[in-house]
């Protein structure tokens, strides 16, 4: 096949969907990009024009997936608030859709634990977090929460609402499936801190 040919069929977006997929299933360490353009029926040679390296594709796979759910996050502002939540109950449920309905990007972003990759999901994570943090310190400004100055409390959400994708995820249920569940979590994260409170 002409490489002009190899590069307008085989696109860097097709490469990252394949890649991400056998990250997830075979681990780092367990593909190559030899593997890759098998799985996808190519030569791990037609690869090359778009990623130099596996480390490469990996950190371009990471990077896309936290500025998808950077932007979800960021989308939650912009929307009208929604009956019978809070704007910080909005962004946590936003959070729990994006895990729930994304799995192998969030085990790729949140779960994986081989040393060889961690160093590519650390930066990323932190701005995650931080963007996190900022949008949650507004909401519970606007919504005159008592632990609105509480430093420590967006990490306890953010650590509450990756506890329940982490349980869940593996089960593989969408979160249309389970959101009443995700609803009464984000619900008592929330509100159990007004008990404490007062």
């Amino acid at each position: 096949m002409a490489r002009r040919a190899v590069e307008q069929e085989l696109s860097r977006e097709r490469i990252m969907d394949a890649a991400r997929h056998l990250f997830i299933t075979k681990g780092y360490r367990g593909i190559s990009m030899r593997s890759i353009g098998q799985h996808l029926g190519y030569s791990h040679g037609s690869l090359y024009y778009h990623f130099k390296e596996k480390a490469e594709l990996f950190y371009a796979i990471v990077v896309q997936d936290f500025n998808h759910l950077t932007l979800l996050c960021e989308q939650v502002t912009k929307r009208p608030v929604v009956d019978g939540l809070t704007k910080t109950e909005e962004l946590m449920l936003e959070f729990i859709k994006f895990g729930l309905d994304h799995p192998h990007q969030y085990e790729i972003m949140f779960m994986l634990r081989d040393e060889e990759i961690l160093s590519y999901c650390r930066a990323e994570q932190s701005k995650c977090f931080d963007k996190f943090k900022t949008i949650v310190q507004r909401f519970l400004k606007e919504e005159q929460h008592p632990l609105q100055q509480n430093p420590s409390f967006p990490l306890t959400m953010f650590l509450g609402i990756h506890g329940f994708i982490s349980f869940y995820i593996q089960d593989r249920l969408t979160f249309d499936e389970i959101m009443p569940a995700a609803v009464g979590h984000v619900k008592m994260l929330s509100q159990s801190t007004y008990r404490l409170t007062s």
